[in-house]
């Protein structure tokens, strides 16, 4: 009969040990994990999204080319090319977040963003269209042309897009996206301030 008892109370005991290693266990990986946040931290977070490109600019335009062979600046007769070509474009800008500017202070993190910059610039070959090209044996359309042509277009539509404020509200939603994703990364314990 003892040695019922002493089992008894040995198995009692080692349920009740479990029971409480068990609740022990429990409280503490329901308990809120560290939210320390270092400037480490953040820069690595925003690093990994690296270019967040926070504008798309879709465009359509129409523009003329014309060549022609030059005598000591007199246009030579029978030598011009041209054509006339419609197509169209998107230009995507944003900002670099590997060159963010990080730094946490207490329950303050400061992030200093670069300033927005064009990250790609593509036309829709599907989209182009030739109309009214001539060419002069003398003087005729090369591949060149139209790839030099193309690439004075793309910088002529980039400076128009510039100016008609791309970049500034580039950044302007970059600084609210990047805002955003601090505050979901670092709770409410942190005051955040993006600039």
């Amino acid at each position: 009969m003892k040695k019922v008892k002493r089992t008894g109370i040995i198995l009692l005991a080692a349920v009740i040990l479990c029971a409480a290693c068990f609740f022990a266990g429990k409280g503490m990986g329901s308990a809120s994990p560290d939210r320390r946040m270092s400037a480490v931290v953040v820069e690595n977070s925003l690093t990994e999204i690296s270019e967040l490109a926070t504008m798309n600019y879709h465009y359509t335009n129409m523009a003329e080319f014309e060549s022609s062979k030059d005598f000591y600046g007199m246009k030579l007769p029978f030598t011009t090319k041209s054509f006339i070509i419609t197509y169209d474009g998107q230009i995507k800008a944003g900002v670099d977040l590997s060159a963010a500017d990080v730094d946490v202070s207490g329950s303050r993190i400061t992030v200093a963003l670069p300033d927005a910059k064009i990250l790609s610039h593509e036309i829709d070959e599907d989209s182009i269209e030739v109309f009214d090209e001539s060419t002069s044996i003398f003087n005729p359309l090369k591949v060149e042309d139209y790839k030099a042509f193309s690439k004075d277009q793309k910088e002529t539509m980039e400076k128009k897009a510039v100016e008609k404020g791309l970049l500034a509200e580039a950044r302007s939603s970059a600084v609210k996206s990047v805002r955003e994703f601090l505050s979901q990364l670092a709770g409410d314990d942190y005051e955040i301030e993006v600039k």
